[in-house]
Order: structure tokens, then sequence, then C-alpha cells
């Protein structure tokens, strides 16, 4: 099998994959957890708080610019599908213009807040390299997809937009009009993933440096209970009734 093709099956299978295969790093956090226990029982409170605010909004920022992207794609676009690719237009204006794959460039935002989080520089430095690999190789099949569906638009489009790192000047402006509904119906859940990671987290740590002597931050309390009462309200919206729905979105 040529090169091409088996990054293209690699990518496919990662893609399909790419809720539960991330939960492979799971030994690397308890080994980079028990050492940052052995180095962090003497960090100020202060300090350390200010870490963890840096990193939640870091990996805010990065969960804010899929809100963006979704905000202005038609439907059929930018899913959530595992089985296969879908695309029944090519997006190319708004957040596309600049930048080929927004919505991977924000997950691996996030997932470096959740790494940075840890603080171990060494498990920031494999856990971002790992994750830099896997989303290269499902951007690398979802191309070849797209390649194959649009041809020559495509290949324009790609000629002119890079793949990860924004290029501002060649900004267009979107095709529709940002859909709050649209986000909010999408996104719920990872919102809700963002914050109930980040209190994971926190609880980790706090067992790892006291010990069952450990105590839960406020600030984390009420984030969690926020955020899972914006959650379990959104997703209620989104079962029980139509009001989210927008037609075309």
């Amino acid at each position: 099998m040529a090169l091409r093709e088996e990054l293209e099956r690699q990518g496919n299978w990662l893609f399909r994959w790419r809720s539960y295969l991330p939960l492979l790093i799971v030994p690397l956090f308890i080994i980079a957890l028990y050492s940052s226990a052995l180095v962090g029982r003497g960090t100020l409170g202060a300090e350390r708080k200010y870490w963890e605010l840096f990193c939640f909004i870091l990996a805010m920022l990065g969960f804010s610019l899929r809100c963006l992207t979704v905000g202005f794609t038609p439907t059929g676009t930018s899913g959530r599908n595992t089985k296969e690719q879908i695309a029944t237009v090519l997006n190319t204006t708004g957040v596309y213009s600049v930048i080929r794959h927004p919505l991977y460039l924000g997950n691996l935002t996030v997932i470096f807040g959740l790494l940075l989080f840890i603080k171990v520089w060494w498990f920031a430095a494999i856990g971002g390299l790992l994750f830099w690999i896997y989303y290269e190789r499902i951007a690398f099949a979802e191309e070849e997809f797209l390649r194959r569906k649009f041809g020559a638009p495509y290949l324009d489009w790609a000629e002119k937009t890079p793949a990860f790192w924004p290029r501002f000047r060649n900004w267009q402006r979107p095709n529709l009009t940002f859909s709050i509904r649209k986000v909010l119906k999408r996104e719920y859940s990872g919102f809700f993933a963002v914050i109930a990671s980040f209190t994971c987290l926190n609880i980790f740590k706090e067992i790892a440096f006291n010990a069952w002597h450990a105590h839960l931050d406020p600030m984390w309390v009420v984030l969690f209970g926020a955020g899972l009462a914006v959650y379990l309200t959104l997703r209620t919206l989104k079962k029980k009734t139509k009001i989210l729905d927008v037609p075309g979105r």
C-alpha cells in the first residue's frame, strides 16, 4: 500500500474512534500526576490558582474557536459524524477562509490547556506531540475525501489556506449569519466536557498532593455546578423541544 493510501487509512480509523483513543494517554497521566505531586506540594496556593485559571482560559479559547466555526456553517458540514466523512458543501468563507481545520485547532488548544494543567513539562510535550500526530492523520484523511468530492475548487482553496496556522489576511465574510442556536445545540456537551475535565483534574491533583486531606477549590465547585445546569437545560431543550432547531443549519 502506498504511503498516501496508508496515511488515509490510518486517518479514517482514528476519525472513527476519535472519541475513545485519547483515553490511551491515561497511564502517562497517572505517572505525570505522581511527578507533579512530588514537586508541587510546596507551591503557593495563589500561584497554583493563577496557573489553573490560565490553563482553563486557554482551553476555553480553543472551545470558543469551535463555537465561532460551528455558528457560521450550514447543515451537512463540520459535524460530529464518526463512521465516515460527510460534507455536502465546501466551507471556504469565515473562519475557513483563514484556516482549513479550525475545529481541530480548537480541539488541540483545549487539549493543550488540559495537558498544561498538570504542570509537568514532559507530559505536556509528549501529549502535545501525540495529539498533533493524531489530528494530522485525521486531517489528511478528511482532505483526501474533500479532494475527491470537490476537485478543483478544493485544490484552489487549499492552495491559499493554511491547514493549522491561520492566515488572517485571507479573511472572507461568511456566507451565513452566525447562529447562536446552532452553537448551543451542537456544543453544549463539549462545553460541559471541558469544565468537567478540569474539575476532575483538580480533584486528582488535590488527592495526589494532599492524600485524603484533599479539599476541592470552591471555584471549581461553582464552575462544575453552573456547567452541569447549562448542560441539563440545553440537553432538555434539544431532546424535548424544537427551540434550538434552525432550518438549513
